[in-house]
């Protein structure tokens, strides 16, 4: 809960004197990973920021994107891991309601969640399942009661997440331009703290969130309250309207500490913080307790003196607490005062800027362990295409996205299930949105495991006929003072910073979260990358396929075995060769399904990825409760083994139903293109069936895979 010898002398020449112990707390709340990104940031400056649609990027609580029209998306992503891992009903659920705050501080409405998930294995951890049940009636309990969607994510499970959980939350807000709140104050100005009450939970949240999980501090756990949310949101939209509003942050990490001085150095200007005035839950709370409490459902709000009376007037009528609790100055000091007693007195730049860390970074040695493995011998290929739809990592999510009210907004086009959720604008334009991690690549091959995931986040949006036009990270790793895990860490924002700068798609925001690890060791390195695509026609509605609808393949299937859920799950096999993206291929794959969609020649469209080509198959049949009969040998491939092509993860892959009436403008358009593909595949029937020139090498009835595939996960988590 303090600082180190080095930053410690750090302050003490920066301020000149020795600090006091609140003044030390105040600093270790702002200094510590979590809120300072004193390992990270010098790396996270390598990714690409600018773009068109870009008005605000990282930096700030909310990505903002111009969308057109006189509108603005905005966007974040945050985590609440350590609170999860402890309690993941409260921490889940705390988890949404500081999301929703960031997007609320741009004076944007919050209008859609995505989520995505971590835990270890719930088919053999019975605490694993916990996490997991919990964390998710976590989210839906805050996202029901607040009104708003949560429209998709993503989950996965794996041993090195055992008796941890990992809850990442994503918010989209959608608002006017020209309400955007400014960021702005003057000296004379007040600061107001609008929302809950302030108690002993979430105390130094941060730094427990800054170090290795080894026990369940439950007072570093906030405690949810949405209804007071739903009500702040409210009353922050109205005073936006009404003017009332020259800046504003959320209260999250760092509580009063973080929001003070970041909101003093990021306007140039003093605050003189009265805590006397703060609304309390708690009797005799100490300085200290105010400072670095995390309690939920607070905003940091600068108005000025004639409109004070508004402001307040406007809680009033939503009956949400305010507190006038410090003023504006001119002196860029962040002042703290009790009883008018000044009891903290330091420079806000200097609190609100950590010195950066130059962390070692050594190649992990387990690479070269599991560069090469054994090829394991081929199984029962039916009984595999079986046992890989019961896979928690493939199995519909259908258990989890049924307890989220995905529909209340009416905005929501395409729900959950599908490859990316759609979202209706004010504008007459629609937004896709998709957040996307595979940890399992991203172990075997850092670099090129993160540029998969975001190859398939894109994939998802172009699914729907969106283009991408902004993304966000989220970089989780366990410990950063560990080399080899730092190395992880580099590795991966490259492969950000290389596909974001080919493709053109800037990064508006993310999160590092860093020491996630347990006595039983790290997690796998776990970068998710979430990104938001703009349709400016109509969204690529499903279509059923009927009997003699063509099934096309776009892109070429490689023996890129490492980290799929085949080798990992069936075999038990970690290691071998990671897919990599080919980025000029995977963009003219893209660009030439996005024409197809454009002039409406494709059914539907579904990327391909995890489980690998038979999963995608299988997963289509099973949505159009039809057979299909699939020629290997007219798979686009490299010479593979039967299991290669059923199951490689290959990126940039998309596979497309087409009516036999459009086959040939698809053919055409593809060709033209360079892009390589294959008509592999005919529906009709009751059977999913592959063959080669050998003959039948596996199928399932298709009533059969659905069961699999749609009953496993609740299975597990209500009888497991």
């Amino acid at each position: 809960m303090s600082l180190t010898p080095q930053e410690f002398e750090y302050l003490e020449t920066k301020i000149g004197r020795k600090p006091n112990p609140l003044e030390i707390q105040i600093v270790a709340a702002e200094w510590s990973e979590h809120c300072s990104y004193k390992s990270s940031k010098k790396y996270l400056r390598m990714l690409p920021r600018e773009g068109k649609n870009v008005i605000s990027g990282p930096g700030y609580d909310s990505g903002v994107l111009d969308v057109g029209g006189g509108y603005v998306v905005t966007v974040h992503i945050e985590s609440h891991n350590h609170p999860s891992a402890v309690e993941p009903y409260g921490g889940a659920a705390t988890g949404v309601g500081g999301v929703i705050r960031d997007i609320l501080s741009a004076g944007t409405r919050p209008i859609a969640i995505l989520d995505a998930l971590r835990f270890g294995d719930i088919e053999k951890d019975s605490q694993a399942r916990w996490l997991f049940k919990n964390a998710v009636r976590g989210i839906a309990d805050y996202g029901n009661c607040l009104g708003i969607p949560t429209v998709g994510g993503e989950i996965e499970f794996d041993r090195s997440f055992t008796n941890y959980a990992l809850v990442d939350v994503a918010s989209i807000g959608f608002g006017k331009k020209e309400r955007l709140i400014q960021n702005r104050a003057d000296k004379g100005d007040y600061v107001i703290l609008i929302g809950g009450s302030t108690g002993r939970d979430g105390m130094g949240g941060s730094q427990f969130a800054s170090d290795k999980l080894e026990s369940e501090n439950r007072s570093a756990v906030q405690i949810p309250d949405p209804f007071i949310e739903k009500l702040v949101i409210e009353a922050i939209l109205e005073a936006r309207n009404q003017n009332c509003i020259k800046a504003m942050k959320d209260l999250g990490g760092g509580g009063l500490s973080c929001a003070i001085s970041e909101t003093s150095d990021a306007l140039s200007v003093g605050i003189d913080l009265e805590l006397s005035k703060v609304h309390k839950r708690e009797q005799g709370m100490s300085p200290t307790e105010l400072m670095v409490s995390e309690s939920q459902e607070r905003m940091l709000v600068v108005t000025g003196p004639e409109k004070l009376k508004m402001l307040e007037n406007i809680c009033q009528r939503f009956r949400v607490p305010f507190s006038i609790v410090g003023q504006i100055t001119d002196d860029h000091m962040m002042q703290v005062k009790s009883e008018n007693e000044t009891v903290a007195k330091l420079p806000s730049n200097v609190v609100a800027n950590a010195p950066l860390l130059d962390r070692p970074a050594i190649r992990p040695k387990y690479l070269e362990r599991i560069a090469t493995v054994q090829k394991p011998k081929t199984l029962n290929l039916s009984k595999t295409v079986l046992n890989m739809l019961s896979n928690p990592n493939i199995a519909s999510k259908m258990w989890v996205y049924t307890q989220y009210d995905h529909e209340v907004g009416i905005r929501t086009v395409i729900k959950p299930g599908k490859d990316a959720s759609v979202l209706r604008l004010d504008n007459g334009k629609f937004l896709a949105v998709k957040i996307d991690g595979n940890s399992k690549h991203c172990y075997v091959n850092p670099k090129e495991g993160v540029k998969g995931c975001f190859d398939e986040a894109c994939r998802n949006i172009v699914c729907t006929g969106a283009r991408p036009i902004g993304m966000v990270d989220h970089l989780q790793f366990g410990n950063p003072e560990d080399p080899e895990i730092f190395w992880t860490f580099k590795e991966s924002v490259e492969g950000i910073a290389e596909y974001a700068q080919y493709f053109e798609i800037p990064c508006v925001g993310g999160k590092v979260s860093l020491y996630n690890e347990t006595d039983k060791g790290p997690i796998k390195p776990t970068p998710l990358i979430g990104v938001l695509g703009i349709i400016e026609g109509k969204p690529q509605m499903a279509r059923k396929a009927e009997k003699d609808d063509l099934l096309v393949l776009v892109g070429v299937t490689k023996c890129e075995m490492g980290g799929s859920e085949y080798y990992e799950y069936v075999h038990n096999v970690v290691g071998g060769t990671c897919p990599v993206v080919d980025m000029r291929s995977s963009k003219a794959n893209q660009e030439s399904v996005l024409k197809i969609i454009s002039e409406n020649l494709a059914k539907d469209v579904h990327d391909c990825s995890k489980g690998g080509l038979a999963m995608a198959v299988s997963e289509i049949c099973i949505a159009n409760s039809i057979g299909c009969s699939v020629e290997l040998d007219k798979v686009p491939a490299e010479k593979l083994a039967v299991d290669e092509i059923l199951f490689s993860e290959t990126h940039s892959r998309f596979l497309l139903i087409v009516s036999p009436s459009e086959i040939q403008k698809v053919k055409a358009l593809l060709s033209t293109a360079g892009v390589s593909h294959g008509i592999i595949g005919m529906f009709s029937g009751r059977l999913v069936c592959f063959k080669d020139k050998s003959g039948k090498v596996a199928s399932v009835r298709v009533d059969k895979a659905q069961e699999r595939w749609l009953n496993s996960l609740e299975s597990l988590v209500s009888h497991g």
